[in-house]
């Protein structure tokens, strides 16, 4: 929903809440989708959310409540009847009422828990022993089984029976008395099919599935893949316990790019809106990043101060420092940002460590030849003749270019190796990414910068 039409129907069902006229604004809302829902009830004020959210039908609420922030999920429950948070807990699948506890105060989670069935008590507390990053805890127990002496006739009774409580129908999962996983039937295999035919014939028997304990971007990996709607979870004896939905992929998918993205920009990850996110928050997520970055930066400063005569003996080297630091820092940027994302996906990995320096090395020189042809030109015709440096001369041109192409080298070699080298020793590989490089560069380049001043100039 656009920002503009949003407002607009935020205006005109306020309007009619301030009228009392709940009936037409009822007829508003429910027609829209329950992610269009929460981001429209999100727009009101608190008072308003209790009466809105209440004008829903149970199905609708229950949706809408799932695609709500956590705020206002616990502003809800607060306002809830016994009967009201029993209703929409009954109509929510399982994964969602363990992704909502996850994130809610005990003083909620225990009341949440006291209005489950115990049944629905006892999955919730096992789906919550699984480590909050691995596919056990976002998986959901409620899926079809079928056996493989059912025919297609018998499917078909038992998705009409136990279908209507489930995440999804579309695939149906075969098991033996053992709750193996021996198989897997599409709806739409089970519809080509002859009423008659045995399930063991029709199913296909190449399984793909994940393992309880596996990380969940492995498991968006997969889905990305092999395009699943759905993925089978199996304990260590390879016994169905769940499924993931692409829902649940998509949802991992955005937090891990999420993730990803804050720590390359040297910021704490948080799962908050950045307008829900306090200011006190954001200094918390960001100080000790640029704290350590600004430390880290002060060698650079050291490398400056111990070569303070070579600057002095010539000054106009000291103009092109920013320019070989900012050539450096984007050239290990780029580096970084390929490898992070090549090893995101598992194109890369630690034995490749070689191939891919050894690439970067070679993409460095090129860049590195053009980058320095171009500044040779730049240099002799802009500041030498056009701005009349006299100090500016050839064997000064040549530090610079010859710094250019060692810098843009060590720049992509730093960039590409030590996000391969983070994700080995256990780091995620996102934190060796822009201001990281871009520190560790800026130091390398004007130890090089003055190692060949001092060779060709002797100063």
């Amino acid at each position: 929903m656009q920002k503009e039409h949003l407002d607009l129907v935020v205006d005109f069902i306020e309007a009619l809440l301030t009228a009392g006229n709940y009936a037409v604004a009822r007829e508003q809302i429910v027609d829209m989708e329950a992610a269009d829902i929460a981001l429209l009830l999100s727009e009101f004020p608190e008072d308003r959310l209790p009466i809105l959210f209440r004008l829903l039908p149970k199905e609708l609420a229950a949706e809408t409540f799932v695609e709500m922030d956590n705020d206002q999920q616990e502003l809800l429950i607060q306002s809830f009847s016994d009967t009201e948070l029993r209703e929409v807990l009954d109509e929510m699948y399982l994964d969602d009422t363990v992704d909502v506890i996850e994130e809610m105060p005990a003083s909620v989670v225990h009341r949440i828990l006291r209005h489950c069935d115990p049944e629905s008590r006892k999955t919730i507390n096992e789906l919550m022993k699984y480590p909050e990053d691995s596919a056990g805890s976002i998986m959901t127990t409620e899926f079809v089984s079928l056996t493989a002496d059912m025919t297609v006739r018998d499917a078909f009774k038992r998705i009409r029976r136990t279908g209507v409580d489930k995440e999804t129908i579309y695939i149906c999962y075969v098991v033996n008395e053992s709750r193996i996983l021996t198989g897997v039937v599409s709806v739409r295999t089970l519809l080509l099919s002859d009423s008659d035919d045995i399930i063991s014939d029709i199913m296909d028997s190449s399984i793909v599935c994940i393992q309880t304990l596996d990380d969940q971007e492995t498991v968006s990996q997969m889905f990305s893949k092999y395009d699943f709607i759905a993925m089978p979870v199996v304990d260590k004896e390879h016994r169905l316990v769940g499924i993931i939905t692409i829902d649940d992929a998509m949802d991992v998918m955005e937090a891990e790019a999420t993730e990803d993205m804050e720590k390359m920009a040297a910021i704490m990850p948080s799962d908050k809106p950045y307008l829900k996110t306090g200011v006190l928050e954001t200094v918390k997520a960001r100080s000790p990043w640029l704290m350590m970055l600004m430390l880290s930066a002060t060698f650079t400063g050291l490398i400056l101060t111990y070569f303070e005569n070579s600057l002095m003996a010539c000054a106009v080297l000291t103009a092109f420092i920013p320019m070989l630091s900012g050539t450096g820092g984007n050239s290990g940027t780029q580096a970084s940002t390929a490898v992070i994302r090549a090893l995101s996906l598992g194109e890369v990995g630690f034995r490749d460590t070689l191939r891919v320096i050894w690439k970067e090395a070679r993409v460095a020189m090129i860049c590195g030849v053009l980058l320095a042809a171009a500044n040779f030109i730049k240099m002799m015709l802009v500041d030498h003749w056009l701005m009349h440096n006299p100090d500016v001369t050839i064997a000064v041109a040549l530090v610079v270019c010859l710094t250019l192409i060692c810098t843009v080298l060590c720049a992509k070699v730093v960039g590409s190796s030590l996000p391969i080298l983070a994700e080995k020793v256990g780091f995620d590989p996102a934190v060796m990414a822009s201001p990281f490089i871009t520190t560790v560069v800026d130091a390398l380049s004007l130890l090089i910068y003055f190692r060949v001043a001092t060779l060709l100039l002797g100063i």
